[in-house]
């Protein structure tokens, strides 16, 4: 049985520059829990190439799941709860979305809508960075705020698990600082992925034997990737910072289009 799952493992990846750019993706993704939150956005193209659009999102959910753990953990008392709860009702909405959708159309319509969640969160930040503090202090007291946006993380992570440009511009339009950004973000995505699980196992049947073997290869690359990202949350300035997360989804989108 081991050596069945370990020849499908085998197929997954089958060259030594399919192994690299795999690995490098899996520190991307410890990166983004604990630090750079959207860096993990750049990998979203690479997996979909590597391992077909909708099929990726599966093993990717695995891999996801092992670094929200590093990130909790490490974050334990800087997230901010009510933030979650008023995100997590339409979030769940979203989530049930994207289910409905993914499951009912091919693997390139699956890398395009990909595409277009990733794109309307570039929008979003675009439009954010150019409010003043005072009319996004008046926007986010909206009663409609929290649930649009919690609509738009959910839908996004599950046909792509692209929710983190919608989740940044969230976040940074409630001017916290970096710690409780990475906490609060880390949380309530590591409560989403866990949702899906069984949804995709069940439903879109996108969760495999090879696809867990393969993701545990890559815990040591996803904790790598976790303690490079704590080095640069405690390097980089506020400034700095909100400008790292707008370039790397700008960049990301760009890939998945082109790609």
């Amino acid at each position: 049985m081991f050596e069945t799952a370990w020849q499908a493992t085998q197929q997954l990846l089958p060259t030594p520059q399919a192994w690299l750019l795999y690995l490098l993706c899996a520190v991307l993704i410890g990166m983004s829990k604990t630090g750079i939150q959207n860096i993990g956005t750049v990998a979203v193209p690479f997996f979909a190439l590597l391992f077909g659009a909708k099929y990726s999102t599966g093993i990717v959910l695995i891999m996801l799941c092992m670094a929200d753990l590093t990130a909790v953990i490490y974050y334990r008392k800087s997230l901010i709860w009510s933030e979650v709860l008023k995100l997590l009702p339409s979030a769940l909405i979203g989530l049930l979305v994207g289910l409905a959708l993914g499951n009912s159309v091919d693997d390139q319509v699956f890398k395009l809508a990909m595409g277009i969640c990733i794109l309307i969160g570039v929008g979003i930040m675009l439009w954010s960075s150019r409010q003043t503090e005072e009319s996004t202090k008046e926007l986010v007291a909206k009663k409609w705020y929290s649930p649009l946006f919690g609509f738009i993380v959910g839908f996004s992570t599950m046909i792509g698990n692209a929710a983190g440009p919608a989740l940044s511009v969230y976040l940074l339009t409630k001017r916290m600082s970096k710690l409780t950004f990475v906490a609060t973000g880390a949380w309530f995505i590591m409560i989403l992925n866990y949702i899906k699980i069984p949804l995709q196992a069940f439903v879109w049947q996108n969760l495999s034997i090879a696809g867990l073997m393969i993701n545990i290869v890559a815990i040591p690359f996803i904790l790598l990737g976790g303690l490079i990202g704590i080095k640069l949350v405690q390097v980089l300035k506020e400034q700095h910072f909100r400008w790292v997360i707008m370039s790397l989804v700008i960049f990301s989108s760009l890939m998945l289009i082109i790609m």
